[in-house]
């Protein structure tokens, strides 16, 4: 079955508006070979997402004492800057 085809305005409004629903696990928080896994207009891939995503790498490096340089990348995906964007914002919240 193919999935239906969205626009990239519809994408980015799923990313920034829509909350995962925490009782549907196709919503929750799920990784695959190169990272979070998803799609926003599924609500399986978004803002809150990354938010916790982010907050919990800086949490794991604060107890580990890890201090070292943290790189966050980006690739061509239309959530890439968002993403990036989101957990940039994490990270300096947590400077």
């Amino acid at each position: 079955m193919t999935q239906p085809s969205s626009s990239i305005a519809d994408v980015l409004a799923a990313y920034h508006g829509r909350r995962p629903d925490p009782s549907d696990p196709a919503q929750a928080v799920s990784f695959g070979t190169s990272g979070h896994r998803g799609r926003a207009t599924a609500g399986s891939f978004n803002r809150d997402h990354l938010l916790a995503i982010t907050q919990a790498v800086v949490a794991y490096r604060r107890r580990e004492g890890i201090s070292g340089p943290l790189f966050l990348g980006q690739d061509s995906h239309a959530l890439s800057a968002p993403a990036w964007e989101t957990a940039l914002g994490v990270l300096v919240a947590n400077c």
